[in-house]
């Protein structure tokens, strides 16, 4: 099968959270193939290791220890700059590879005393929990509407730990995801019956459809191939969405790259046994 090696990218929509765009002159297989990289290839940083000292709050250590890892970091300015911890030389962590984060929280008053993502303090200030840096230095609210909460605390108890984030990728742990969600789609009007509807006129329309209102889908063809495809990569929070795309394409290029090496030393080695 010929591959059209001349891909169009038209960017329709960039917010803070999205990045909407459609990919044409391609492939389904390529284009699903950034999909899946954008969900579990692109690396940021997440919290991996996690020395409690002191919990004495309602939760036991592990279940804070996975709260913690499912804390967004920003990584923007630092995800380059590290290393994966598996390729540094330390015996232990150091700023190569990872980012040091320190919690030391005690309820002193009668009232509960939310721990959240806020008082998680890191030693880079590239890199913090997503919803507390996007807030002033001064505020004192512990408010639910932009931290994350991790446990409640009364009269005495308290919670302080030692914790590091590394450097990782979606397929080693869902933590290290950078976008939340990925819309896919490339037959807005079913023409391909890739999808059966039991009811099409009360199946809802999509927003990219071709169709007039009264059509519920159109008509069958038995010839077509995908070739527009319409994504939105919505950001979890680690990375802006325009940097997740194009770190997705850049992982890609260097997986083309890496088989092309691969296929022409075996069929260099293959030429000398002959």
């Amino acid at each position: 099968m010929p591959y059209a090696n001349n891909p169009s990218v038209t960017v329709t929509s960039v917010t803070l959270e999205n990045v909407q765009f459609v990919l044409e002159d391609t492939d389904l297989s390529m284009a699903n193939a950034l999909r899946r990289i954008f969900l579990a290839e692109v690396p940021t940083i997440a919290i991996d290791w996690v020395h409690l000292m002191s919990n004495s709050t309602v939760l036991h250590d592990e279940f804070l220890v996975h709260r913690l890892g499912l804390i967004p970091l920003t990584s923007e300015e630092i995800v380059d700059q590290l290393i994966y911890t598996r390729d540094c030389e330390c015996t232990d962590y150091c700023p190569r590879c990872s980012v040091e984060f320190t919690l030391d929280v005690k309820c002193n008053d009668d009232t509960t005393r939310a721990v959240t993502s806020r008082d998680l303090i890191s030693n880079n200030p590239k890199c913090v929990p997503v919803p507390s840096g996007m807030r002033e230095a001064s505020s004192t609210d512990y408010g639910f509407a932009d931290d994350i909460l991790i446990v409640k605390l009364r009269k005495g108890q308290e919670m302080k730990l030692r914790a590091f984030a590394t450097k990782g990728f979606g397929k080693e742990h869902a933590k290290w995801n950078p976008s939340a969600a990925i819309a896919f789609e490339y037959d807005p009007d079913n023409a391909l019956r890739h999808t059966t509807y039991p009811k099409p006129e009360e199946w809802p329309k999509s927003e990219f459809s071709e169709t007039d209102e009264d059509t519920a889908q159109a008509s069958y063809d038995y010839k077509g191939k995908p070739k527009k495809f319409f994504l939105n990569v919505e950001s979890a929070g680690p990375l802006k969405p325009e940097t997740i795309v194009l770190s997705g394409i850049n992982v890609l290029k260097n997986k083309l790259s890496d088989l092309l090496l691969q296929h022409q030393q075996q069929m260099a080695e293959e030429a000398l046994v002959i």
